[in-house]
């Protein structure tokens, strides 16, 4: 599949396009910008290293989850590279609401099965999340960050449909209606205003 074509299927994915306001915030504040995404590279890496640990039955998922963890840290190298080139010192920053609010949502308790499903179609979302902002940040971006983010665009165009198709193997029923309804959640928080900018913030309050 081309990388058109992998985007075309992400905006199909996600129910709605990063809004004008949170590029124009992005854009003013890249040093956060910046920061954070090292920070979702890193956490990326230890969703996929926690799915390692704890579903060593599932050959698939470890191989994917292998690949994805080595890429992921690949990419936070890449990033903390282009901070330390721009003078942008490498701190904490507090979460965003983003990816704890979509977690909140995972189904607990049965046999473990719902439980791994809304974990992969969440990780499906944030990473198809993450390319589509990646596209729409890049023409407004100078050439070496411009680059950098386009380079990201099919890896991470990779991760969401490793995550997505995992979801739907491992699902002993269809798992459309769940996948809509984390669609919307997602839809909702990107939509709606935010109190601290964040790679994947929502619309920015003073907005």
């Amino acid at each position: 599949m081309s990388l058109q074509a992998v985007l075309n299927e992400i905006n199909e994915f996600l129910l709605c396009p990063t809004p004008d306001a949170w590029i124009e915030e992005a854009l003013k504040q890249q040093d956060i910008l910046l920061i954070d995404h090292a920070n979702c590279e890193k956490k990326a890496a230890n969703t996929a290293m926690t799915l390692l640990y704890r579903h060593l039955d599932r050959d698939d998922l470890l191989k994917k989850m292998s690949q994805l963890a080595r890429e992921e840290l690949l990419h936070f190298e890449q990033v903390v590279g282009i901070m330390k080139e721009r003078g942008v010192h490498y701190r904490n920053l507090s979460s965003s609401r983003y990816a704890s609010s979509l977690r909140e949502l995972v189904r607990k308790g049965g046999n473990g099965s719902d439980e791994l499903i809304d974990v992969l179609i969440i990780g499906a979302l944030i990473e198809a999340r993450s390319c589509e902002r990646f596209a729409c940040l890049a023409p407004h971006l100078d050439a070496r960050l411009a680059k950098f983010y386009r380079s990201l665009l099919r890896s991470e165009g990779r991760h969401y449909q490793d995550y997505l198709g995992l979801a739907r193997q491992y699902a002993n029923a269809d798992i459309s209606q769940r996948i809509d309804e984390l669609r919307a959640a997602e839809r909702e928080l990107i939509l709606t205003p935010d109190t601290e900018f964040r790679f994947h913030s929502g619309v920015p309050a003073a907005a």
